[in-house]
């Protein structure tokens, strides 16, 4: 039963008892008020303000408005926003509603609760969660993660790790971004794929020698590395830190590598006298496969007046016609810590609304663990876990392309308008999409790092980065009568280690010139978000690959990528074209305009623009019609990237990481959107195409990782649960990728290993 609390005007309290399942089911509710003194409304009873039983709360009236993550804390049983700049930070005693939103528009629920929320927070989160479905049009996908055991889903919004805070709104905690240089806390990483960093007690007795901690002591923080903490690991916790600098302390704490028996008088002022290290502790336990063990398939319905379950298939694959639109379904997957509750389009309201609590209950009748996942899919927004366990499953509408969104049932019939930076300046339609500030027509000043300072770049080159350099751009625009500030610090991916350092240093210094009021943004070469390729007045930007000092008449190859809206200079060799892309070819004799099969014409019109800052009069060259000229200029004709796959992806790409490096191998997947530096030099990766398998074997891999692989690579498909089998498993090395491994990832970089990753990113802090 759920009690919740009225309060009217006359200071008096309507106390009315509803059952819980009832009001999660959307039933007519009739109640009798009992009328009760407020000295009797103490926190014995749960309040739940009006609010937050309404199914319009304040707080939806921007959900889902823009692409991007949105995430809310449960305060006093209502919502509350948490600061953009703390998304990943969680506090362990609460609970929290987050809701993603793509381009397309669709969208993804998850409820997440810490190991110490009360029973009152998690049902509150759970009426939000379907309030916020229901606002939606039933469309999301709702999820329901638990700290330490989050989807793989959830773990790919925060790709710099996700930090567990001790706490709650109970204790007074809450989610504030300032420049507070008091903070005292010590944090545990743990992880190679998804980095988790857990408040710990501060004290030497928390540390461990495999692992990686953070001494966060405010103005100064400490990455404290274990002397059995393996390479990766250090990476990864570094990106923690560099996170807590930049969006907790605003840029203003100063970071510290520190190894183990090496630490500053700082440790013991803050931990006291240095005790024993303890020797590294074992992860815990992760599945050798992840999410690939066979499942059953069972019906719910609610027809006797009880939800009730039967069995249709005790073991997958399944057939998609096993789904009748009429009926809500149950796909068992809990071995592997996985539920999926899939919505028939035309089931009954009551079954449809009560499709997260009978998933939990399912849990509960089987005995599964408390952490268990849980997904509720709505017909036509199926995850590709989900679609994996049925061997003929066809999706209504599928992508066009890999850089375009899903379109999924009835939301395809918001117009989704095209991704063109030519226009980004004048259509708002398009920037308010695409998660803009405003228009770009403000003021912009570019600055180029050069001997740690800032050198002033010609007006007439903004819109060109080198990928030697780094860069700050000050952008300034009105809203609401004030003037607002974004400085982005732009990091080329073969920028020196002194430049890294600098750019970081003179953000602050232009920040602190400014009174700290600027927002900034750090962005990485090939990460580019669209505001700031709205800054150049309709003229794509364009990143040259090498640094200043190019030398004129060399040949240059530009590719279109219509999923970030620029131009990116590629190596001139025919090995970088896909045939999915424009390509500029600039020789000091030539000018070529390349044209992929699977292309589109506002890629095309893009190239436009890319000639005019070149100049010369272009030929225009379709693939397959291709001149000997052209080949000549690209040193030959070689194989590239031509699958038909990445034209119409029905099942997009997975990449995972085999690694002994706990005493075990084991087989984690990268969450979120994967890229070429989460290549692990020291692991076996494997990339799942769908049609193929790669095994792909880091230079730094040891022997048992790179032998027991193989293995692992015909198990994973062996127990495929839609039915795969005798797929191409191809073995490559690192350094002599080709193309149809490398087409699988954005601006892949041939010389990216020819510096060390530690050394880069030591060179941001």
């Amino acid at each position: 039963m759920l009690v919740c609390s009225f309060h009217c005007s006359l200071h008096r309290s309507w106390i009315y008892k509803i059952p819980f399942a009832a009001l999660l089911q959307g039933k007519n509710i009739k109640t009798t008020p009992r009328l009760f003194p407020d000295s009797l409304c103490s926190s014995s009873f749960l309040h739940l303000s009006l609010r937050a039983i309404m199914v319009s709360h304040k707080e939806f009236v921007a959900a889902g408005k823009q692409p991007g993550l949105q995430v809310w804390r449960i305060e006093n049983l209502d919502l509350k926003p948490v600061p953009k700049a703390l998304h990943g930070s969680f506090y362990t005693g609460d609970a929290y509603l987050l809701l993603f939103t793509t381009a397309a528009p669709s969208y993804n629920i998850h409820m997440w609760l810490g190991e110490e929320c009360s029973q009152d927070e998690s049902g509150a989160v759970a009426i939000f969660a379907t309030q916020l479905d229901d606002f939606l049009g039933g469309k999301p996908v709702q999820y329901r993660d638990v700290q330490n055991c989050e989807s793989n889903t959830f773990l790919g919004y925060f790709k710099s790790g996700i930090k567990y805070q001790k706490g709650g709104v109970a204790s007074g905690f809450q989610h504030v971004v300032t420049n507070d240089m008091s903070a005292k806390r010590l944090l545990h990483l743990k992880g190679r794929r998804a980095i988790r960093a857990t408040e710990v007690e501060l004290s030497w007795a928390s540390f461990n020698k495999g692992d990686s901690f953070i001494l966060d002591l405010g103005k100064d923080v400490y990455q404290w590395c274990g002397s059995e903490c393996n390479r990766y690991e250090r990476l990864k916790a570094s990106e923690v830190s560099i996170g807590i600098r930049d969006n907790e302390r605003n840029g203003r704490a100063k970071l510290h590598m520190v190894e183990e028996g090496e630490e500053p008088k700082a440790f013991t002022e803050a931990l006291g006298p240095k005790t024993a290290i303890a020797p590294s502790t074992p992860d815990d336990e992760k599945a050798d496969i992840s999410n690939k063990k066979k499942g059953a398939l069972y019906m719910i319905s609610d027809a006797s007046g009880t939800m009730k379950v039967s069995s249709v298939a005790p073991s997958s694959p399944f057939k998609q016609a096993m789904l009748s639109p009429e009926e809500c379904y149950i796909l068992d997957n809990g071995v592997d810590k996985n539920i999926f509750v899939w919505k028939g389009p035309k089931a009954n309201m009551s079954e449809r609304k009560a499709a997260m609590s009978a998933g939990q209950q399912f849990i509960k009748d089987k005995g599964y663990s408390n952490t268990t996942q849980i997904q509720v899919l709505p017909a036509g927004a199926e995850t590709t876990l989900f679609k994996q366990f049925f061997s003929d499953w066809r999706d209504k509408d599928e992508t066009t392309g890999p850089s375009k969104a899903y379109t999924i049932g009835s939301i395809a019939k918001v117009k989704q308008v095209p991704f063109d930076a030519s226009t980004l300046h004048s259509n708002k339609a398009m920037a308010a999409q695409h998660g803009m500030v405003d228009d770009g027509k403000g003021k912009v000043q570019i600055w180029r790092v050069e001997n740690g300072a800032k050198a002033p770049v010609d007006p007439s080159l903004y819109g060109h980065f080198y990928g030697g350099d780094c860069y700050l751009i000050l952008y300034s625009y009105r809203l609401g009568g004030r003037e607002q500030h974004i400085i982005y610090t732009w990091w080329g991916l073969k920028c020196t280690q002194d430049e890294l350092a600098a750019s970081a240093f003179l953000t602050v210094l232009l920040d602190d010139s400014m009174g700290g009021s600027p927002v900034q943004v750090r962005v990485t070469q090939g990460q580019e978000p669209p505001h700031l390729m709205s800054l150049f007045q309709g003229k794509p930007m364009i990143i040259h690959t090498g640094g200043t000092s190019r030398k004129d008449g060399q040949s240059q190859l530009l590719q279109r990528h219509p999923s970030s809206g620029g131009e990116l200079s590629v190596e001139a060799s025919a090995s970088s074209l896909n045939t999915n892309d424009v390509f500029v070819l600039k020789t000091p004799g030539a000018l070529f305009v390349w044209r992929g099969v699977g292309a589109s014409d506002e890629e095309m019109d893009a190239a436009k623009h890319v000639v005019g800052f070149l100049g010369g009069s272009p030929s225009q060259v379709s693939e397959g019609k291709e001149p000997a000229d052209f080949w000549s200029a690209l040193g030959g004709k070689k194989e590239y990237q031509t699958s038909k796959s990445l034209r119409n992806i029905v099942h997009p790409p997975r990449l995972f990481g085999c690694s002994n490096k706990t005493g075990r191998l084991i087989v984690e997947e990268i969450p979120g959107d994967f890229t070429q530096s989460d290549l692990a030099t020291d692991d076996v990766m494997l990339l799942d195409t769908w049609d193929q398998i790669f095994l792909w074997v880091g230079n730094e891999a040891n022997e048992e990782e790179k032998k027991g692989a193989p293995k692992i690579a015909k198990e994973y498909v062996d127990s495929d649960p839609s039915g795969r089998r005798g797929l191409p498993i191809t073995t490559i090395k690192q350094g002599a990728e080709p193309p149809t491994f490398t087409g699988w990832f954005q601006a892949w970089d041939l010389k990216m290993w020819e510096t060390d990753p530690l050394d880069r990113i030591r060179g941001k802090f």
